[in-house]
């Protein structure tokens, strides 16, 4: 028997040499925990959690919002392109994100679309003075490469604007190779870092600026797909590059949050989202 130090939502754990390899809770598919799980294999494992625990989910919330729904996986550990719940189906994305309106199970999804672009956007609470730039980029870039191991050629930015700290990661399909961990992956791990319910067996993140504890108050993850979402929307202006917003991470426990912005430079858009445990929205009609 071994521990897996990179996901705690396993079992069956054996080592394999100097590797310990387990199965995913709820699906059985294999796991090397020398490197990050499948965004969807750990979807899969929260939702086969929750149906035992306390907070059952009410039958119909997966109608009515997306987000941590019961995903089907290919053997590999990624999302299948097409989703359902019932009679009701849609496309997803890389990061498992609805990029379609939903249809009945006639609906054809012809390729699993690459999530090539990533942006977690947080912000952090009031203070007297801003945070050091330069030592906060230093400590996320670090992070993000060491904790996740992500290479850093694909953390492309990170900026700060008190209180906002925005961080770029882009990783498209030609640049991603077979020993990679996939952006989407990265950030699901970051954003159940940040609501303190670590996907790690026992290793809490600790975001520490120059000797002092940062808090945040929330934070927003965006998606950007190499091919446009397929959705109905007027707003939807042709040419534009349509992000979908996906999640907001309350970090006080419990809460929904609603949240209606829109950037106006034109790179992005965001849309109307909510959350309820972990509810990631598409754009909707």
């Amino acid at each position: 028997a071994c521990i897996c130090e990179k996901n705690k939502r396993v079992t069956n754990c054996n080592l394999d040499g100097s590797v310990c390899r387990c199965e995913s809770v709820g699906s059985g598919v294999p796991v090397n925990c020398d490197t990050l799980t499948s965004k969807c294999l750990l979807m899969k494992a929260e939702m086969t959690g929750s149906k035992s625990g306390r907070r059952e989910k009410p039958k119909d919330a997966f109608e009515d919002t997306d987000g941590l729904y019961d995903p089907e996986c290919e053997n590999t550990g990624v999302f299948k392109a097409k989703q359902c719940n019932g009679t009701t189906c849609w496309c997803v994305n890389t990061a498992g994100v609805r990029r379609t309106d939903k249809h009945d199970a006639d609906l054809k999804c012809n390729q699993l679309v690459r999530t090539m672009w990533i942006i977690i956007e947080m912000k952090h609470a009031e203070r007297n003075a801003p945070l050091n730039a330069e030592t906060l980029k230093k400590f996320f870039k670090e992070t993000i490469t060491n904790r996740y191991m992500l290479d850093g050629r694909y953390v492309t930015s990170v900026l700060y604007e008190e209180p906002y700290i925005t961080i770029d990661l882009k990783q498209n399909s030609s640049e991603k190779s077979a020993g990679d961990v996939d952006i989407a992956d990265v950030a699901y791990y970051f954003e159940k870092d940040v609501k303190g319910d670590s996907i790690f067996h026992n290793n809490r993140l600790n975001v520490s600026i120059d000797n002092e504890m940062l808090r945040f108050e929330k934070t927003v993850v965006y998606y950007v797909d190499e091919i446009a979402p397929e959705f109905s929307m007027k707003s939807l202006t042709p040419g534009l590059v349509a992000v979908i917003v996906v999640v907001i991470v309350a970090i006080v426990a419990g809460i929904v949050v609603l949240v209606l912005t829109r950037r106006r430079k034109g790179k992005y858009v965001k849309a109307e989202v909510k959350e309820m445990n972990e509810m990631h929205r598409g754009l909707n009609s």
